[in-house]
């Protein structure tokens, strides 16, 4: 008897799990380059997703090449040219978008409602399948093929492809089944968004607002055109005081009492509810590969804890994945050496920058350090209102035109050592001290009574801010070895 090998058979070469913006980006990419491509969403299209809606320039370049800016009703989006910042509702930064070669000189506001769509008939007209409708319940990667389970209201469905990635969100099942655990807490920001009619001020400018009343976050309000705004807040979940208010609820606060977005609010009309969702930033030490899975967008934590930025890095992501791809799909390897080549690019281009961030991030949850924090920033908007190149830097980074590591060429390292100094006279603070944080102008009564009450909390911030900071220095370390092999 002659053995004769069964060729195995599948649905699809690929199938993605989330028809958001990575996972539609990534169909359209693979789509074209040849591989058979089936999209699953838990959602009939088009459908509407909670977010801040800002796509900016560095977006806008992945989605011309995906061909939306050519399709119709793109052109009609709501152009925004300039930014502006504002600190206890006191105007410290407006101006136009810094002028970066390669990319626009603006973003566009694009409702989610809209610009998924966009993204799915993209990849569609590539010849990806679409499966709307059908979210995936489960998997089994094996030497030969992955077995995904999905399911319907029309029942359940078996599906054979050679590789699966999960585009699902920050609450992805791909990810959880995949690392076999949900992400660690610390990783998790929440946030709100409403829609309003009747909004005061220019349709092109898009605001941030920080508030010491919702700090560690904050809010912000981006025109989608004709007098209509997303506005919205995002917190990080994990605060020392805890905040005793939800995500919804201090940006009812901050719409109130924030004299700036109360100004711009102030004859406006909500349309509908304020919503929220889940946010997880990006956390190095979690897989986003394994033999026939890989992750990429939300699902992956591609979120910059700082800005809340996340269709970027899904547009980005989705691309660097089917780059990635096109080997494996030829040489028909799809184990997690195979896939590495991925996730080293995600480390190289946002490690640094998200380290940075959440340095930033886990010093400001110290609620007890907000007045020093808020000091600072008006130090720093004070800088870019007498120098254009600071203001150019600032801007650049909350637009997502400029990481961190080319802050730091442009301004000689001074970024890093200012960083580097606040992150030093937190943890001296901190080590203080009530009398000391007093000296700062905290509420030494209410800082003695959350010692008293929650010293763990206090702790597990402690160690929080230590992992943060080593973390940062390893990452500078590691980049000042490369840039001198290679000369920089």
């Amino acid at each position: 008897m002659v053995y004769v090998p069964v060729k195995p058979s599948y649905d699809a070469d690929v199938i993605i799990a989330g028809a958001g913006p990575a996972g539609a980006a990534a169909a359209c990419h693979l789509a074209r380059s040849g591989a058979s491509v089936i999209l699953l969403d838990r959602m009939t299209f088009p459908r509407d997703k909670v977010c801040g809606d800002f796509v900016g320039p560095s977006a806008l370049v992945e989605l011309d090449a995906l061909g939306v800016s050519q399709m119709d009703g793109y052109a009609r989006t709501n152009i925004a040219r300039r930014a502006a910042l504002y600190i206890d509702g006191e105007e410290l930064i407006s101006r136009p978008f810094p002028e970066i070669e390669g990319m626009p000189s603006h973003g566009r506001v694009i409702p989610r409602l809209a610009l998924d769509n966009f993204i799915v008939d993209a990849a569609r007209s590539a010849g990806a399948r679409m499966m709307d409708g059908y979210k995936l319940t489960g998997f089994a990667a094996g030497c030969e093929a992955v077995a995904v389970e999905a399911a319907s209201s029309n029942g359940h469905l078996a599906l054979r492809c050679r590789l699966l990635i999960g585009a699902d969100g920050s609450s992805s099942t791909v990810a959880r089944l995949m690392r076999g655990t949900a992400p660690p807490r610390r990783d998790r920001f929440i946030a709100s968004r409403a829609y309003f009619d009747n909004v005061e001020g220019p349709d092109d400018q898009v605001d941030l607002y920080f508030d010491r009343n919702c700090y560690p976050g904050f809010s912000w309000l981006f025109p989608t055109g004709n007098g209509e705004a997303n506005v919205g807040l995002g917190l990080a979940l994990e605060t020392w005081p805890a905040h005793n208010l939800t995500p919804a609820a201090l940006l009812r606060r901050l719409m109130r009492d924030d004299a700036a977005l109360a100004a711009r609010l102030r004859n406006a009309r909500l349309r509908g509810t304020i919503v929220g969702w889940p946010l997880m930033t990006y956390n190095h030490r979690l897989p986003i590969v394994s033999d026939r899975v890989m992750l990429i967008g939300d699902a992956a934590s591609l979120i910059n804890p700082l800005n809340g930025e996340g269709i970027q890095y899904a547009l980005l992501s989705a691309r660097w994945a089917a780059e990635t791809l096109a080997p494996c799909l030829r040489g028909d390897d799809f184990s997690a050496l195979a896939l590495a080549p991925f996730a080293a690019r995600v480390e190289s281009a946002m490690r640094y920058d998200m380290a940075l961030a959440r340095l930033i991030v886990q010093f400001s949850s110290n609620r007890a350090l907000t007045p020093l924090w808020i000091g600072a920033s008006k130090i720093l908007a004070a800088r870019a209102h007498k120098d254009a190149n600071t203001a150019r830097i600032v801007s650049g980074i909350f637009a997502g035109l400029l990481p961190a590591r080319d802050a730091f060429k442009v301004v000689g390292g001074t970024i890093g050592e200012a960083a580097r100094s606040l992150a030093s006279k937190a943890a001296t603070l901190a080590f203080s001290g009530p009398r000391g944080w007093a000296g700062q102008g905290a509420d030494t009564a209410h800082v003695r009574f959350q010692l008293a009450s929650d010293a763990p909390g206090f702790a597990k911030w402690l160690a929080g801010a230590a992992a943060c900071t080593m973390e940062l220095g390893s990452q500078a370390a590691w980049n000042a070895v490369v840039g001198k092999r290679n000369g920089r």
